[in-house]
C-alpha cells in the first residue's frame, strides 16, 4: 500500500472514530485546540493529515496514533522452528534472523560419556528450566539447578550437558562476535 492510499484512509477512519464516541467536531476542537473547519477538511480528505493535527486527536480519543493512521498488522511473533539434533542433544532455535545474538531452547538427555571441552569465539549465556547441568569452564565443575543462570566467554574451554541424573533442559543465548549478556541475580540467602 502507497503512502497517498494510506492518507487517504485516514479521514474516513477520524470520522468513524469520531463518531462512534458520539463526539461533535466543536467538542473535538475544542479540547484538541483545532479548528472545526480544520478537522472537517481533515475528514473530508481535503486536508492532508500531519502528526501535529493527528497526536492531539489521537489524545483526545485516547488511542494510539497507529489506529488514527491504519498501521499493517503486525505479524505473526511466534517463532516456529525445527527441533536439530546435534552431539546427542536437540535445539530448538528461538530466533529468526542469521547472525548476531542467537537463542536456543536446548534438551540434553543424561549420558554418561567423558566431557570433551572446547573453545570457540563467542560468548554465551545459559539459564536452567529443569533437571540439573553440569558446566565445565576452565577449571571449575559447576552444577546449575533450575532457575539458575551462567555467562561466560566461550573462548574458555568449556563443556555443559546433564549431570548424568536424568535430561536437562536449558536456553542458551549465545552471541558469535562476543556480545555480552548482563545478568542481575539476588544474592542467595544464607
Amino acid at each position: 500500500m502507497s503512502t497517498d492510499d494510506v492518507l487517504a484512509e485516514v479521514g474516513p477512519r477520524l470520522r468513524r472514530l469520531r463518531k462512534d464516541r458520539d463526539v461533535t467536531l466543536a467538542a473535538l476542537s475544542e479540547t484538541t485546540g483545532i479548528s472545526v473547519s480544520t478537522l472537517s477538511r481533515l475528514e473530508s480528505g481535503l486536508r492532508k493529515p500531519s502528526l501535529e493535527l493527528l497526536l492531539p486527536i489521537a489524545q483526545a480519543h485516547q488511542v494510539p496514533l497507529d489506529e488514527l493512521v491504519g498501521a499493517p498488522p503486525v505479524d505473526d511473533p511466534r517463532v516456529r522452528s525445527k527441533p536439530i539434533e546435534q552431539h546427542g542433544r536437540t535445539f530448538w532455535p528461538l530466533t529468526r534472523q542469521p547472525g548476531g545474538l542467537q537463542a536456543f531452547k536446548i534438551l540434553a538427555p543424561p549420558r554418561n560419556e567423558e566431557p570433551e571441552q572446547r573453545t570457540h569465539e563467542g560468548y554465551e549465556w545459559l539459564y536452567v528450566l529443569s533437571g540439573r547441568l553440569r558446566l565445565l569452564l576452565g577449571e571449575h565443575d559447576l552444577v546449575l539447578e533450575p532457575g539458575e543462570a551462567a555467562e561466560f566467554d566461550t573462548r574458555v574451554p568449556h563443556w555443559f550437558g546433564s549431570t548424568g541424573e536424568g535430561p536437562v533442559e536449558c536456553l542458551s543465548l549465545f552471541g558469535p562476535q562476543g556480545e555480552r549478556m548482563h545478568v542481575r541475580a539476588r544474592p542467595r540467602k544464607a
